[in-house]
C-alpha cells in the first residue's frame, strides 16, 4: 500500500476529472477572494470535515461549513492579491460516488505588503451528486513557506 508512494517518481495513473478538478478550482477561489461569497454548491450536503492549519483545526459537525468560512475569513486578514497554482494531482481514486485526490498547490500573495509564497497539498474528498461533484472534506498542509522583499528575493523563514 505504501511502497508505491515511497518512490518520487510515482504519479498515480488515474488523474482528477476537468469537473473534480473545478471543485478545487472553486474552492481556491474562495480563499483567494478573501473569503467572501462562498459558492452554494462547493460543500456536500450532509457530514462535512475539514482540516487546515489554523484553529480550531478541525471542522466537522453540521456547522462545519460556516465555521470554517468564517475562521477562513479571518484567516485571511490581510492577505491580497493571492494567486493559487496547482501541480498535478499525486494520487487519485475513486470508489462508488466518492473520489479522493492530493493535490500540490503553491499560494502566493502578499501578507500586510509583503511578498510571501507558501507551498502545500491538499487531501480532498468529493462527493458526486445529481449535480455534480460536491467536496465532502479536504485537508491542507503547507511543507514550505517563503517570504522576501520583492519575488526575486524570496527568503526562507
Amino acid at each position: 500500500m505504501f511502497g508505491k508512494h515511497l518512490d518520487p517518481a510515482y504519479k498515480g495513473t488515474m488523474q482528477p476529472t476537468p469537473d473534480m478538478m473545478a471543485v478545487a478550482e472553486k474552492l481556491a477561489g474562495f480563499i483567494a477572494g478573501g473569503g467572501r461569497d462562498l459558492p452554494p454548491d462547493l460543500f456536500a450536503d450532509g457530514p462535512v470535515a475539514i482540516v487546515e492549519n489554523f484553529p480550531p483545526y478541525i471542522f466537522t459537525g453540521s456547522d462545519a461549513v460556516s465555521r470554517w468560512a468564517g475562521h477562513m475569513r479571518a484567516h485571511l486578514d490581510g492577505l491580497t492579491s493571492l494567486t493559487p497554482e496547482f501541480g498535478e494531482a499525486f494520487d487519485c481514486g475513486m470508489s462508488g460516488d466518492e473520489a479522493y485526490f492530493s493535490l500540490r498547490t503553491q499560494w502566493s500573495g502578499f501578507n500586510r505588503g509583503t511578498p510571501f509564497r507558501e507551498t502545500g497539498g491538499w487531501a480532498l474528498v468529493l462527493a458526486r451528486t445529481p449535480a455534480g461533484w460536491r467536496l465532502k472534506g479536504y485537508g491542507w498542509a503547507v511543507i514550505r513557506s517563503t517570504t522576501g522583499a520583492d519575488q526575486n528575493t524570496i527568503v526562507e523563514d
